[in-house]
């Protein structure tokens, strides 16, 4: 596990940003794993300049986002598939046909969530995952409590995630109470794995997830198994992390 310290969100973004250039430079085809909420825009800003600079190609590349909530269509403006369109999508040429969100819409989750994983294997694995984290310490929607063994599912959202993510709506009442999400086993198959947080209200979660126990109760822990994995971090966020 690594960690790298940041001046500010800026220098973060472009760090991380690099890290999804060098992949795609490696390998143009390569399978990605993308993130929502506030944390990656300025990653996926980063990428759009990239492209239109002619640094950069998504035309050969995959990509599979981690979570969606359960009861909103595409259309809906808090839907994580609008959000990676206005935010990433639309101003790239990584191919539609090859742009996976789960469906917060569907009939039998049973059936979609293995549906998901089969599309997710049959790419041939995520090559580069990038997550945030939760104020409780979840990734994707693994709350705490959730199997680290888990793979795509179903979720109940915790109160703490309820609230935080309040802001993004006109009411904590219309935050959606379910979510379908990778599951921590699904996120540990990539095999590159970047975590970007700021602020010190992150930075509970980040100490338990770097140094805590591997536990359930904070799903984030699970990365510290993992073989290559780095924690992109501004001094707040790592405030509470042990000295070396």
């Amino acid at each position: 596990m690594n960690v790298v310290l940041c001046d500010d969100y800026q220098q973060m973004s472009t760090q991380a940003a690099t890290v999804f250039a060098e992949c795609l430079a490696a390998n143009p085809a390569a399978v990605l794993g993308l993130a929502t909420g506030s944390t990656p825009i300025g990653v996926y800003e980063n990428l759009i300049a990239r492209f239109k600079a002619g640094e950069i190609s998504f035309a050969e590349a995959t990509s599979f986002n981690l979570d969606e909530y359960i009861g909103l269509h595409r259309d809906h403006p808090q839907s994580y598939y609008y959000f990676m369109h206005q935010q990433l999508f639309n101003h790239v040429d990584l191919p539609s046909q090859r742009i996976f969100v789960p469906s917060g819409v569907e009939s039998d989750y049973g059936a979609y969530c293995q549906w998901y994983e089969d599309r997710i294997t049959e790419a041939g694995g995520i090559d580069l995952q990038i997550l945030g984290i939760g104020s409780d310490g979840h990734i994707a929607f693994n709350e705490p409590g959730t199997a680290l063994g888990s793979r795509t599912h179903i979720t109940e959202l915790d109160h703490q995630t309820i609230d935080d993510n309040a802001r993004f709506f006109q009411s904590k009442a219309e935050v959606p109470r379910r979510a379908i999400t990778m599951g921590v086993a699904t996120i540990m198959d990539a095999r590159k794995i970047i975590l970007l947080a700021t602020g010190e209200h992150k930075a509970t979660a980040i100490r338990d997830a770097i140094a805590g126990p591997v536990s359930s109760e904070c799903t984030a822990s699970a990365l510290q198994q993992h073989p290559d994995v780095t924690f992109y971090l501004d001094s707040a966020a790592a405030c509470l992390l042990p000295a070396e």
